[in-house]
């Protein structure tokens, strides 16, 4: 019976860390940061629609784009959407925008590189800033999400 009672509290105890580790967490840009392994790609949506991804080391230092594989889809009410990047400024910029709206869900699906294990990341597109830490909604890190 103790041994059951330690077997539960260890798994509590894991799956409390593990909610933990799915806090979100903006980057430099107050984007949404994307966990890519050892390198971190930050989710932006400018003021055009358009999607950058910045790539960072672990310490949060710029990088350039090189190794990464990005794509999106874009799961709108007219349709979903094949989002494509190019490399340009520094970043992976979209090649086209995205559709109208928002409160839709946009794919992303991600590589740290081509033979590495992809990756996906289901983002609720919310473009409002957020009152308390001034984040787009996408990538609130309030205490409540």
């Amino acid at each position: 019976m103790k041994t059951l009672l330690n077997l539960l509290i260890i798994a509590a105890l894991a799956s409390t860390s593990a909610f933990a580790d799915a806090k979100v967490k903006a980057g430099p840009r107050k984007g949404l940061l994307l966990d890519l392994g050892g390198k971190q790609a930050e989710f932006f949506v400018e003021k055009d629609r358009s999607i950058s991804i910045a790539v960072y080391d672990a310490a949060l230092k710029a990088q350039p784009p090189s190794t990464e594989v990005i794509t999106a889809t874009a799961e709108a009410p007219s349709g979903k959407a094949k989002i494509a990047f190019e490399a340009k400024d520094g970043k992976l910029i979209s090649t086209t925008k995205l559709p109208e709206g928002e409160g839709y869900q946009v794919v992303v699906q991600a590589q740290a590189a081509p033979d590495a294990k992809k990756k996906n990341f289901r983002i609720k597109l919310l473009l409002y800033t957020c009152k308390e830490c001034s984040n787009p909604e996408y990538a609130c890190t309030c205490a409540d999400h």
